[in-house]
């Protein structure tokens, strides 16, 4: 079996079981299972598949016909052009979510304690570590979670301290700058519509925000104005059609603003103590 036989079989069989870009999940897999990227396969088509090879590919193949998500098949995912570790236990990063990272960013903000809250497997408090140069303290209800964001912080080089914690309740009044958070907003009624790559495989933990997905809004937001200084910043990730109703539970905040991702839905929401 050679690689380019592989790759074409591979991709056959996604395809007639519709798996979204059948040919990129098979070089993605073949290259989790011989150790390559795909670059590889381009310079090297007649390769023959060693035995052990062949049938690590098969596997995957199979978990993925099965519904398993590739990132959690290869456990590792891109984010903000870096890689990260990833297990069932976390989320799997979307792009969306880099719009945060950006609206942080853009502000050029000073030195000051920097907090992300529900951090899953750490993409937004690495992240936000590397890119301003500048200690982040993340939390987390999953001790699991924490596990995965530290060993990304640590192979990243990223200065992270990783709480296992529910939201803010460890830290004192008026003790942070920044806050952000993507947390769970995916209400509870969606669930039987979720692709079963995301209802059978993703933990629910980091999915669902209760019965109209603002539950961990309406517990995050007067948190965080307890623990935000004067004049600190909140940042916070939301779900299609929850603009209105995160941002009448942040109605007494000052300078609410709404940044639309690239489909113009409202993505992001920013307010002031």
């Amino acid at each position: 079996m050679t690689i380019r036989t592989a790759l074409a079989q591979g991709s056959e069989l996604l395809e007639r079981d519709a798996i979204p870009e059948p040919r990129l999940t098979a070089e993605v897999l073949l290259g989790h299972a011989i150790h390559c990227e795909r670059a590889y396969f381009y310079a090297h088509p007649e390769q023959e598949l060693r035995e052990v090879e062949w049938l690590h590919y098969g596997r995957y193949l199979d978990e993925r016909l099965n519904g398993k998500p590739t990132q959690y098949i290869t456990k590792r995912t891109e984010f903000y052009g870096r890689e990260f570790a990833l297990s069932r236990d976390v989320l799997i990063p979307r792009p969306e979510t880099e719009l945060l990272i950006e609206t942080i960013v853009k502000l050029k903000p000073q030195p000051g304690i920097l907090m992300d809250i529900g951090t899953g497997s750490g993409i937004i408090a690495v992240t936000l570590s590397l890119e301003l140069g500048r200690p982040v303290i993340a939390t987390d209800r999953s001790f699991e979670a924490c596990a995965i964001a530290r060993c990304n912080a640590v192979k990243l080089g990223a200065n992270v301290q990783f709480l296992e914690a529910d939201l803010l309740k460890p830290f004192a009044d008026a003790s942070a700058d920044i806050i952000v958070s993507n947390p769970p907003y995916v209400p509870l009624s969606d669930r039987t519509s979720l692709q079963r790559e995301v209802r059978d495989w993703e933990p629910s933990l980091a999915l669902f925000g209760g019965p109209t997905g603002t539950a961990v809004y309406e517990r995050l937001i007067p948190e965080a104005r307890r623990v935000l200084k004067p004049g600190g910043i909140l940042a916070i990730e939301i779900g299609f059609g929850q603009s209105e109703a995160v941002s009448e539970l942040a109605a007494d905040w000052r300078d609410l603003q709404l940044f639309p991702d690239l489909a113009g839905i409202p993505r992001v929401l920013l307010c002031e103590r």
